[in-house]
């Protein structure tokens, strides 16, 4: 189908999508660079439901975009271009059977899947040219060349040598602070600050709350400020922990770096994800810090556009749009889509 064509269908450029594991962004973007409509659906959770189940749910979101775009009900293929960066994309099986999926709804001319990270990581470059790493829930890390190379890890937890990410650094704040209060390790201020933060009066009590289910996921997240605060008050337990995570986010974009080819030249390393974006300064201190000594060149970056921007703007890439449709897409979102 010739472009002039695309244009007579009235298909837009790119149906662009970021889905996480909390809320899922859709957006159906011009290949000028307009934003033409969007729409915000629940988590997507492919590896709970299956990737049908998933893409089923992802369905009633981009039927909220055909509506807010004002497209007739007779309309299926949306875009010339579908590009889903996805969470829970992790491994080849996983891809596949999303890309299978996808392709099913027809919603595009062409369907490209991705894992969520480089919806991020395209956010946060002028260029298709860096590295990302994510420290949100758990912790991941993407890197693109412009010549289409790309990197990526398996990122699904211990058994893949991942080690940090909001789910894991309350529970390491909780054991250093439990062998405090038991006598098995070193005392920190943590022993206190932690189940005080939750209206409770020691570690025994946090322990039994936690294990019974009477503190739920987001209440055990709300233990991470606690964290870098003793880090920030010179408590060497919590320091302990916070520079173990700075070490774990460069080891990350060190190793991608390096797959890359592109260790000692200057390139962006693309930070994102709520503990990075955060601003704790120990962390990105010793982020900084730690990266400088290993690939001097390389600077970071905290990412501030929307990843589903980034999503679009891959799209755009892959249909040749000119960097002046790139940047009025920028543009456009920095002020509010």
């Amino acid at each position: 189908m010739t472009t002039d064509r695309r244009a007579a269908e009235g298909l837009a450029g790119v149906l662009a999508v970021d889905a996480g594991n909390s809320k899922t962004d859709v957006a159906l973007v011009g290949r000028d660079g307009r934003w033409l409509a969007s729409a915000r659906g629940g988590p997507f959770r492919p590896h709970v439901v299956g990737a049908e189940l998933a893409v089923a749910g992802l369905a009633e979101v981009v039927e909220k975009v055909r509506l807010n775009a004002g497209l007739r009900a007779e309309t299926s293929v949306l875009a010339e271009q579908v590009t889903a960066c996805l969470a829970n994309a992790d491994l080849a099986p996983e891809v596949a059977a999303l890309h299978a999926a996808l392709v099913d709804r027809r919603w595009g001319i062409a369907t490209e899947v991705y894992n969520d990270t480089f919806g991020l990581l395209r956010a946060g470059l002028d260029e298709p040219r860096g590295v990302a790493v994510v420290c949100g829930a758990g912790i991941n890390c993407s890197g693109m060349l412009p010549n289409g190379r790309t990197v990526r890890f398996a990122a699904v937890g211990h058994i893949s040598g991942d080690w940090g990410g909001g789910e894991l650094l309350w529970q390491e704040a909780m054991w250093w602070a439990a062998r405090a209060e038991d006598g098995r390790g070193a005392d920190t201020v943590l022993r206190q600050l932690l189940p005080h933060h939750l209206g409770l009066d020691s570690m025994t009590e946090l322990i039994e709350a936690v294990h019974l289910g009477r503190v739920d996921g987001p209440a055990c997240m709300s233990l991470n400020p606690v964290l870098f605060s003793a880090a920030l008050a010179g408590d060497d337990i919590a320091l302990r922990i916070v520079d173990r995570q700075a070490e774990e986010v460069v080891a990350l974009a060190w190793a991608a770096l390096r797959r890359l080819g592109v260790e000692h030249e200057p390139i962006d390393v693309v930070l994102g994800g709520g503990v990075l974006t955060a601003g704790h300064a120990q962390l990105m201190d010793g982020i900084d810090r730690r990266l400088a000594q290993r690939a001097p060149h390389a600077r970071t970056r905290v990412v501030t556009a929307p990843p589903v921007v980034g999503a679009a703007l891959l799209g755009l890439d892959r249909i040749g749009a000119d960097q002046q449709s790139k940047n009025r897409l920028r543009a456009l979102t920095a002020a509010g889509p």
